[in-house]
């Protein structure tokens, strides 16, 4: 794990960064946005996820030199078949808007009885770009999309996305409740769990 310790996140969102940086820190990485080193964007043409965090990371690899992580995340909902999905944040079109995808998504869901949703992520660690084996973990957040938005904390869909067990969106839950429950933590412990296998 030493030669893992510097990773390139390949993302330049400032929120994930923060939220992966603190599930990571003890584990000593030391995690650095493409955007510092600067990398652009990868493209992300693909349907799935896992394709789209693979591509993400082999790009940030191929243009540092250093392992990257990436993560491909977003919100699926039961009635529309799994969208918004990989489109996430992208719903409402560009420019990207958190405030646009939730009501977009709202008004989509106007009178759906069936409220059903996830939060889904899949992280992807390549060792350098041409990684054969690159280790891939996936974690899933279960809740309902709520009548209209609630609470100020996290990002994204949080806002709208109710939680059933603790009567609340996860936007009001706290920052600690909220990584302990989280779809990324889920999946940055599959990625932890996976490292410590081959250390």
């Amino acid at each position: 794990m030493n030669a893992l310790k510097r990773l390139v996140l390949a993302s330049n969102n400032p929120s994930k960064l923060r939220e992966l940086e603190t599930l990571l820190a003890p584990l000593g990485f030391d995690l650095v946005t493409q955007g510092a080193l600067g990398i652009g964007e990868a493209d992300e043409p693909h349907v799935t996820f896992v394709e789209n965090a693979l591509a993400k990371a082999r790009h940030a690899a191929l243009h540092s030199g250093l392992p990257a992580l990436a993560d491909d995340s977003g919100i699926c909902v039961a009635a529309l078949g799994g969208a918004p999905g990989v489109r996430s944040a992208r719903f409402a079109g560009e420019p990207r808007s958190d405030v646009r995808n939730n009501t977009r998504l709202l008004d989509v869901l106007h009178g759906e009885a069936d409220r059903r949703a996830w939060y889904y992520a899949v992280l992807v660690l390549v060792r350098h770009a041409d990684d054969p084996q690159p280790l891939i973990a996936e974690g899933s957040w279960y809740g309902e999309i709520a009548q209209a938005p609630r609470g100020e904390g996290g990002f994204g869909y949080d806002p709208i996305f109710w939680l059933p067990e603790f009567g609340c969106t996860s936007a009001e839950l706290s920052a600690d409740r909220k990584r302990a429950l989280s779809h990324r933590s889920q999946a940055l412990q599959g990625l932890i769990a996976a490292l410590q296998r081959q250390s």
